[in-house]
């Protein structure tokens, strides 16, 4: 699951720092269409706040797609593999000037893009005093970079942990510098099997966010070493490589983008319950998809939810947003039942799909031809 020599993991380091640093200048540089953001619709509060973000900011992003959680006024917030920052830039937005939020990469080249325009966002947002701040770092060594441990509401990440060498280190930064009910919310491109040592060393697939990606069952497992909840699927696209060469490598392998929540809520079963939607989160108010189970409406009847789900709102940022009851005993209505098993990312991909909905806003990655 990871690569624990140092010479393999500075090697890695060394050429995605290349990669994105000197020969990816724009995204019309990308060779496939994994880390190309498909054409979607974005929530009205989303754009606004995407129209005053810097177009040299715009134009040097390599991202995919959206990595918006909800509720997040006046949170702390961490983007792992910032690059130039554009969704630094939106949160600090969204944040407002209570709030705060850091991007951390390893990448001179982009940090001095996000940097050079700090001063010319805080302007155009109103603030007196930044909200936003860059540190030059490694996602494997947050705390190393001067981050503080139980420090942070919410991390995102947008398509960077495959490019990691080490994921468990990753995940273990994550949840140290996180506090109690913090939320991991990150995109990324996971594989429908463990990848050959051979794909695993292709230096232009990695640097294309393929051959780093993990198996998605894995990702389950590392979580649960590191201390996180079980993962809650929010959307997933299916990801087609249209380099032939490069899909020759690739063999019978298959891909795709996947939007996950991971919180650190205390371990234990809270119970299943009965969840009721207040309605009084920022652009969702009528409508809160928490993950691909659980839609939650204003005023609706009351949601059943499992035990697993149930934590998360009790002890999350979430907690003031929910009205939870006991579930009824012994039964819940006929035809009624909390869920919370796991889902398979590809067979949620096919279905949106199908349904027309590949491209929905949370997914990562995905290209514009599998939407």
């Amino acid at each position: 699951v990871s690569i624990t020599q140092d010479s393999d993991y500075n090697n890695i380091h060394a050429d995605v720092k290349d990669y994105y640093g000197k020969r990816v200048t724009s995204t019309a540089d990308l060779k496939t269409s994994a880390c190309v953001a498909p054409a979607k619709r974005v929530p009205a509060y989303i754009s606004r706040v995407l129209k005053k973000v810097h177009p040299d900011v715009i134009s040097r992003y390599y991202g995919c797609g959206l990595v918006v959680p909800e509720s997040l006024e006046g949170c702390r917030v961490l983007d792992l593999g910032c690059g130039t920052g554009r969704d630094c830039y939106m949160l600090s937005q969204l944040v407002g000037e209570r709030g705060h939020v850091t991007g951390i990469d390893m990448t001179e080249e982009q940090l001095e893009v996000a940097q050079t325009h700090l001063d010319y966002h805080m302007k155009e947002f109103g603030y007196k005093n930044p909200n936003v701040d860059f540190v030059q770092g490694f996602i494997e060594a947050l705390t190393e970079a001067g981050l503080k441990k139980d420090s942070f509401d919410i991390i995102i990440s947008n398509c960077v942990v495959n490019l990691s060498p080490d994921k468990k280190r990753v995940l273990a930064e994550a949840y140290s510098v996180l506090k109690d009910g913090g939320e991991l919310y990150f995109s990324d491109v996971y594989s429908s099997g463990r990848l050959t040592e051979e794909m695993r060393n292709h230096k232009v697939l990695w640097g294309e966010c393929l051959s780093g990606a993990l198996w998605w069952k894995d990702l389950l497992l590392l979580a649960e070493e590191v201390g996180f909840s079980p993962p809650r699927l929010v959307t997933a696209s299916l990801i087609t490589v249209e380099n032939k060469e490069l899909q020759e490598v690739l063999g019978d392998f298959k891909f795709v983008s996947a939007t996950y929540r991971l919180f650190k809520v205390p371990k234990g079963h809270t119970g299943h319950a009965r969840s009721t939607y207040k309605g009084n989160i920022t652009g969702v108010e009528d409508s809160f998809e928490f993950d691909c189970q659980h839609t939650f409406k204003k005023a609706n009847e009351a949601v059943p939810v499992g035990g697993e789900v149930a934590a998360i709102l009790t002890h999350s940022r979430f907690k003031e947003d929910f009205t939870l009851q006991p579930a009824r005993a012994p039964h819940q209505p006929c035809g009624v039942k909390a869920k919370e098993g796991i889902v398979d990312p590809f067979e949620l991909a096919l279905q949106l799909k199908k349904q027309g909905a590949g491209s929905a806003t949370g997914g990562c990655c995905s290209s514009q031809s599998a939407a």
